[in-house]
């Protein structure tokens, strides 16, 4: 069957279109993003702006019709933590239900771990024993672990990387200048405060293979030397702790409208890999993770699996 997954994450809205069956891999069909940094677009009252909601709106019908063009038999449509924390979710979600016929299901954000977890479980199989499955998005950080394919532990915590850069960094992305030294290293210890019941809960739960998802940490893999994308999906990719903190150390020091210009870096988000790669080495230096594996499928993957498993054998 064909299968459509929308995506309103908190830097993009991602439309995945697949053709899978219960127990085959699903093989994209076709993909289109809309770059709304919805993370960036919430006002001092935490409400998301009106032009943030128009854009929505706008990119949320836009997807709509592409899925009805390519002959999507059911569209799974979810949001995440951009409009799940702003103040006038509801109206938002209201209308764009009434303007473009997609019913958004607002994802919490331990089912946000939930579900990347399963994809990180299912791409890397039963050998890789228990697994620590890490992901940063625009809003959020989400942290699993366990055995099976749904985690023992899932947390989410407000450190995405659209979410600091607006709150902590507030970086123009048009800025000549990098963010002063104490901007940063208050942003350091407002991670590591934000990690420590994360860190005490993890305590004892234990895994042998260390893996992270996301846009934010396959950038960090690359200017850490890791494969190009060009290498294709089955190319194996890893970040290692040392690698990772002389890459923080680098882009600290570079002007947001330069940091574009890095390969594997995209100009939509450039100016948030500063606070992603201070979330990132704060989590693997908290939670002692020498390096770790790049994986390709996430949590729109996630969703897909769910709903085949929900499907059944045919």
């Amino acid at each position: 069957m064909r299968l459509g997954v929308l995506d309103v994450g908190s830097n993009t809205v991602h439309l995945l279109v697949v053709d899978a069956h219960h127990g085959a891999h699903p093989w994209p069909a076709h993909s289109e993003k809309a770059v709304l940094r919805l993370a960036e677009q919430l006002g001092p009252d935490g409400a998301l702006t009106d032009a943030g909601a128009d854009a929505l709106v706008a990119a949320v019908g836009t997807a709509r019709e592409a899925a009805t063009r390519l002959d999507t038999e059911d569209l799974l449509a979810f949001a995440t933590s951009a409009v799940r924390d702003a103040t006038n979710a509801a109206e938002v979600l209201a209308r764009v239900r009434e303007e473009t016929g997609v019913r958004l299901e607002v994802l919490a954000g331990a089912d946000e771990a939930r579900l990347t977890f399963l994809a990180v479980r299912r791409w890397f199989g039963w050998s890789a024993g228990r697994l620590l499955a890490l992901d940063i998005g625009g809003g959020s950080l989400e942290i699993a672990a366990g055995i099976d394919e749904y985690p023992d532990v899932a947390v989410s915590l407000p450190l995405g990387a659209g979410r600091l850069t607006r709150d902590r960094l507030a970086v123009d992305p048009t800025s000549a200048a990098p963010p002063p030294a104490e901007v940063v290293d208050d942003l350091r210890e407002y991670v590591d405060g934000m990690l420590d019941p994360v860190v005490e809960q993890m305590t004892g739960v234990g895994w042998e293979r260390p893996v992270a998802t996301s846009k934010t940490f396959r950038t960090l893999a690359r200017l850490a030397g890791a494969a190009p994308s060009s290498a294709g999906l089955w190319a194996p990719r890893r970040l290692t702790r040392t690698g990772l903190r002389q890459v923080l150390n680098f882009v600290r020091h570079i002007p947001p409208a330069q940091l574009a210009g890095l390969e594997g870096v995209s100009v939509g988000r450039s100016h948030q890999l500063l606070a992603g790669a201070v979330v990132a080495e704060a989590v693997l230096r908290r939670l002692d993770v020498e390096s770790l594996d790049i994986c390709p499928w996430a949590l729109r993957e996630g969703v897909i699996l769910r709903r085949l498993d929900h499907l059944g054998p045919v």
